[in-house]
């Protein structure tokens, strides 16, 4: 394990394969797969300080695309069951995903960036055949400001933070 993390740090601390690289973790951890971006986000911007914007704008472009294919799989879902378009897609987080999107339709795809509900939700908007664009350009406002937020956290606060956690035994 050890070997395979500083592999993938080598890969983050070279600009020219750290947004290749954010951009594909930031795709696939939008699909239904279990993974997040967050962390190879913020190891590049640790490892690359200047990329904090690029990395940023990337983490968001790999995010909205990956949040467009969970429509777009919903959508799929959807057609190919025809008559089984109007009933709700199985599972919890769906039927979440599903009250939400019933109340404020598009504009409910800015919580695409919440964790357990997000992923489903983008795909019940395609599901429920919510017009596309809007749906993406939700999305990305939410993911958007959820990496600006989150890593401007980690970037600016975190040094202040890591005293009193080095203090406290927490390192």
């Amino acid at each position: 394990m050890d070997a395979w993390f500083a592999g993938v740090l080598a890969w983050l601390a070279l600009p020219q394969y750290g947004l290749l690289t954010l951009f594909v973790v930031a795709l696939v951890s939008a699909t239904l797969l279990p993974l997040g971006s967050e962390p190879a986000l913020f190891g590049l911007v640790q490892l690359n300080p200047s990329l904090f914007w690029w990395a940023i704008v990337v983490a968001t472009l790999g995010n909205t695309i990956g949040g467009a294919i969970s429509w777009a799989m919903g959508y799929g879902a959807a057609r190919a069951y025809v008559g089984l378009a109007h009933r709700p897609p199985p599972g919890p987080a769906n039927q979440r995903a599903l009250a939400i999107l019933h109340r404020y339709g598009a504009p409910a795809c800015l919580l695409s960036w919440l964790p357990v509900v997000g992923d489903p939700l983008c795909a019940v908007a395609g599901w429920l055949r919510l017009p596309f664009w809007p749906c993406v350009g939700y999305m990305a406002i939410g993911k958007g400001v959820r990496y600006v937020l989150m890593t401007g956290g980690m970037v600016w606060v975190w040094p202040y933070l890591r005293p009193w956690f080095a203090a406290h035994g927490w390192n």
